[in-house]
């Protein structure tokens, strides 16, 4: 059934069953219910799309970086203050070199520790991991979340947003275990949706470890970045979504063809999917465990 058909199924005063029950049997995500794109002025749209594309080649641009880049190669008389607020603020992006302030967190919020240095991951459901980011469209622009695992590159669950609060995490985390059971370890990076006090006690009520990045330090979360690439280049950037339903749909048939049908070879060119669900898995089969060390070198 078309998703358009099944959110027109949606009784929001239903006398029993809540929103969130009724999407569940549905098989759609609440958090698609309320997303609009997030408008912004046509040149900031554009710089947006162009930052984001650098970004991705040159993930050791910071702010100073990237204006002079938009200034002195692109050729937009821009001051280094709207590049600060699109930069960080509104796509939340961050040198991965470290510096002071690299990645906000909110204001007594606790970090936790990174736990996957030197750690070999060797079964699905050992380690997760999680971010945020930008996706361009027509007119304005949405935050996709996603969750993968690290061990077979599965991704457990994703979500797009209007915002990037910390309800928004929490549903997906808990979307995820619902689904999958929960993880030994998430990990996640400095961000203040990730130390607020309403991710961490999900991750705690899950039974799950919170490890963080090292502040400044996006390399420590490699795989997902991977992730990232992945969707823009195979998917976002050779399309243009004019609503985030037609975005939810495109996603939809990516993370589909992602864990079902494309193979890596950084698993023995097997599936995500086959090596997720797997129940025995071999050296031989699916290439050798996790090595935080070499994540740099191994593609998503």
């Amino acid at each position: 059934m078309p998703l358009s058909k099944k959110r027109g199924m949606i009784d929001r005063g239903h006398p029993s069953l809540s929103i969130s029950a009724q999407c569940r049997s549905l098989g759609i995500q609440r958090t698609g219910l309320y997303y609009k794109p997030v408008g912004e002025s046509a040149l900031n749209l554009e710089l947006m799309r162009l930052m984001d594309e650098r970004y991705l080649h040159h993930p050791t641009h910071g702010v100073r970086m990237m204006h002079d880049w938009l200034r002195m190669d692109k050729g937009f008389g821009i001051n280094l203050k709207r590049v600060r607020r699109l930069y960080r603020d509104v796509m939340g992006l961050r040198s991965i070199l470290p510096a002071p302030k690299t990645t906000e967190r909110g204001k007594g919020h606790k970090v936790y520790p990174y736990l996957l240095r030197d750690m070999g991951i060797t079964r699905p459901n050992q380690v997760w991991s999680t971010d945020i980011t930008y996706i361009p469209m027509r007119g304005g622009f949405l935050y996709l979340t996603a969750i993968i695992d690290l061990y077979s590159r599965y991704v457990v669950a994703w979500s797009v947003s209007n915002s990037m609060d910390a309800e928004w995490c929490v549903s997906v985390f808990e979307e995820a275990v619902s689904v999958h059971g929960a993880p030994d370890i998430i990990n996640t990076d400095q961000g203040s949706q990730y130390t607020s006090a309403a991710f961490t006690a999900a991750v705690k009520k899950a039974g799950s470890l919170l490890s963080m990045d090292g502040k400044g330090r996006c390399l420590d979360n490699v795989l997902i970045e991977r992730l990232w690439w992945s969707v823009k280049y195979e998917k976002v950037y050779i399309n243009e979504y004019n609503d985030g339903t037609e975005l939810w749909l495109g996603l939809t048939e990516y993370f589909d063809f992602y864990n079902n049908e494309r193979r890596h070879s950084s698993l023995g060119k097997a599936r995500p999917v086959d090596v997720f669900f797997e129940s025995k898995t071999s050296d031989e089969a699916f290439g050798e465990p996790f090595d935080s060390k070499k994540a740099n070198l191994i593609s998503a």
